[in-house]
């Protein structure tokens, strides 16, 4: 397991460098690579930024990338991997919608012997050459011992859940709720899905707020629930009692963290994280790739460092 450093970076500037390339500072290859990368959805801002990252860095490196979006559907997903497969690309890189139904695509990648990549989400089968991911137990225990911290270790909170099926929601879950059992002083009363998305996090937070009107904290596990959660919050006139924390550091979940909106946030810049697939596929076309699981480090956002963070080359 490889733990790179590129997109840390300068997470925080003047913290680290610029971002590389893990091989090195070579830009133009010998052949002019057709990558096609399945995203979960564009229906996102976290994805969106992204695809400008990855886009970005296939300029760069001279790629043909194209992009397809699943719509959160994985019959959506299965049918764009079978379009790269009749494309013939040269590697394919997938965010599944669900770790257990995008494995027959997987196979069928396999048998046509493209190399695949998964990218911030894991398949639960299928051969792949190279997975790339931020240890997202890791950040879950962030925004619990944040939130122990700020809470004083005593209250009752509310976690709002990501898309189940995926192993990002599961590991920040576990890793917040493993944290949060270290304080007996704090209660989650109520643990929702909201699907990663910020109406469905607005919506689950109103009903949260109907039956739990004394809660002190919100952990979403990404910034549009977290958006959303404060929109009902607003609503609710319970800003002041409602402590809220997020994940990912997208560019409004920071502005809501400036605006005191948002309590912590945990950094896991989309943009560099876009150009960090494009960069693990070179390896792996070049068949340079030393290590088939590529661990991104994350940092913890509070107001007294965001103005430091760097989020965009």
């Amino acid at each position: 397991m490889a733990t790179v450093g590129v997109l840390t970076l300068g997470l925080l500037s003047g913290c680290g460098a610029a971002p590389t390339t893990p091989s090195g500072t070579s830009s133009t290859p010998a052949k002019q690579y057709k990558i096609g990368f399945s995203l979960s959805t564009l229906n996102n801002p976290y994805f969106v930024t992204v695809k400008q990252g990855a886009d970005a860095e296939a300029k760069t490196l001279g790629y043909n990338l194209t992009v397809a979006d699943a719509q959160n559907e994985s019959s959506k997903q299965a049918s764009d991997i079978e379009n790269f497969i009749s494309q013939k690309v040269d590697l394919i890189i997938v965010n599944p919608v669900d770790g257990q139904a995008v494995v027959p695509a997987i196979l069928e990648a396999n048998k046509a012997n493209i190399p695949v990549i998964t990218w911030n989400r894991k398949a639960n089968g299928g051969t792949v050459a190279a997975h790339i991911s931020f240890d997202e137990i890791k950040t879950g225990t962030m925004q619990g011992e944040e939130m122990a911290k700020v809470l004083n270790g005593k209250g009752n909170i509310a976690e709002l859940l990501g898309t189940s099926g995926t192993d990002v929601a599961a590991d920040r879950s576990k890793g917040f709720e493993d944290t949060i059992k270290k304080s007996p002083g704090i209660v989650i009363v109520s643990k929702l899905t909201a699907k990663f998305d910020r109406a469905t996090g607005m919506k689950v937070m109103e009903d949260i707020l109907q039956a739990h009107p004394d809660i002190n904290g919100v952990f979403a596990a990404n910034d549009e629930m977290a958006l959303g959660a404060i929109s009902a919050i607003e609503a609710a006139g319970k800003s002041a009692q409602i402590k809220v924390f997020g994940v990912d550091a997208t560019d409004e979940g920071l502005a809501a963290l400036k605006a005191g909106k948002l309590v912590a946030d945990v950094s896991l810049p989309p943009y560099f994280f876009g150009k960090q697939a494009l960069e693990v596929s070179k390896q792996v076309l070049d068949k340079t790739l030393t290590e088939k699981t590529i661990i991104v480090p994350s940092t913890l956002v509070t107001k007294e460092n965001v103005d430091q963070l760097k989020t965009k080359d």
